[in-house]
């Protein structure tokens, strides 16, 4: 699919993957809408071709707002979900059970937020002028090797993660009529803002279980995958695992 010209939303935009993603496809030609929380924005650094725009991804106002913004630059034809929080606490810990409030939230950004984003922006392709093959757009969600790998402490973290992975074919299913393709990205350990507050320690033992290459991943290359899945039109209803074939451990 080209994007030269062309409009596309990505969420978690004003920092680590999302950001590599909406720089990618801006320097590709790309009027890119960068969508995260208020205070993200405000403290995003500018990037030529991509509007940053406040709004919460679970927040249906928000999202069809940003939608219509992308919209009305169209046509709107690319849609990468990057958003996302990872917090940690075991089902039964030191402190009793697993607070319910938390994993809901995870779930609800993770996933609920991801499908809400993804809906919208369907029904605006959608309604775009498909290419000469009937395609009118691609659709790129996030999950986690945590989806099928999930850690000490990832319950909440991974049943997210394998709610998008699990959302990816029926997804497809669902927006091919449309001309729309689904995608999902199953990144490793990348080497993102979050993982700046780790030690050097804690980031040579992360990157030394990586089989090949030794080292964690970084957001260039998540976002050269997401560009080669936009660009290659036959590859739709596919989860793609991005993590050096690491398997994790247990913790």
């Amino acid at each position: 699919m080209q994007v030269y010209n062309t409009s596309a939303i990505v969420t978690g935009a004003a920092s680590g993957l999302g950001n590599a993603v909406a720089n990618a496809l801006a320097s590709e030609g790309v009027r890119v809408f960068g969508l995260d929380l208020a205070a993200a924005v405000e403290a995003a650094q500018p990037v030529p071709g991509v509007t940053f725009v406040a709004a919460d991804i679970t927040d249906v106002d928000d999202v069809e707002r940003v939608v219509a913004l992308a919209a009305e630059a169209g046509p709107l034809r690319t849609l990468v979900n990057c958003a996302g929080v990872a917090p940690s606490a075991r089902i039964l810990g030191r402190d009793g059970v697993h607070d319910l409030a938390l994993y809901a939230r995870v779930v609800g950004v993770n996933l609920v937020g991801t499908f809400n984003v993804m809906a919208f922006a369907a029904r605006a392709i959608a309604e775009t002028e498909a290419d000469d093959d009937g395609q009118r757009g691609v659709v790129i969600n996030t999950a986690s090797i945590a989806a099928f790998d999930g850690q000490i402490g990832q319950a909440a973290y991974a049943s997210s993660k394998g709610g998008v992975a699990a959302l990816t074919l029926p997804a497809a299913r669902d927006l091919a009529a449309h001309g729309i393709r689904v995608c999902t990205i199953a990144p490793g350990i990348v080497d993102t803002p979050m993982m700046a507050a780790f030690s050097d320690q804690v980031r040579d033992s992360l990157a030394a279980t990586v089989p090949f290459p030794h080292r964690l991943a970084r957001a260039e290359e998540f976002a050269q995958l997401a560009l080669a899945v936009i660009a290659h039109d036959y590859l739709n209803g596919e989860v793609i695992r991005m993590d050096g074939a690491l398997r994790m451990a247990p913790r």
